[in-house]
């Protein structure tokens, strides 16, 4: 990213249903935007929350840059948002696994940050698969 969006703070709590919600007295939070949500990462607890839990991740963009894959690179995902900023913002971070097959299945490349591996090999398969049944022929006797 050659200018990636600043940085922004709020204050607020992370709500059961892991929305944000806007509270004066609450503890500092860093405001990353994305394409159709707001990611909050709140650095003391690791705690992250969303606007309206429409982002799939943070750094979603770099899944479908071209870019990222160029000249045999990688997909980097990572564990926490302070890796993830300490590596320039090259990669992701996953807010929502259950989404991850589905997301990622089509990059070409992907390195994994180890305290998320089991994670991703776990949400790596089709969330469902169908039932098959075997069609019986019908031949019609002359």
């Amino acid at each position: 990213m050659v200018n990636p969006l600043p940085i922004l703070l709020a204050r607020g709590e992370r709500a059961t249903d892991g929305r944000f919600e806007d509270v004066d007295t609450g503890p500092r939070w860093f405001v990353f935007e994305e394409a159709e949500d707001v990611v909050f990462w709140q650095p003391r607890t690791g705690q992250l929350a969303t606007s309206m839990g429409r982002a799939f991740a943070l750094g979603e963009d770099a899944i479908y840059n071209p870019g990222t894959f160029a000249f045999d690179n990688h997909l980097n995902i990572f564990a926490d948002p302070l890796e993830w900023l300490r590596a320039r913002r090259d990669g992701c971070i996953v807010l929502d696994w259950t989404r991850a097959f589905d997301r990622l299945r089509d990059c070409p490349r992907i390195s994994v940050a180890e305290e998320v591996l089991l994670q991703y090999r776990r949400h790596m398969k089709p969330p469902h698969m169908p039932d098959v049944y075997v069609l019986a022929s019908r031949r019609v006797a002359a």
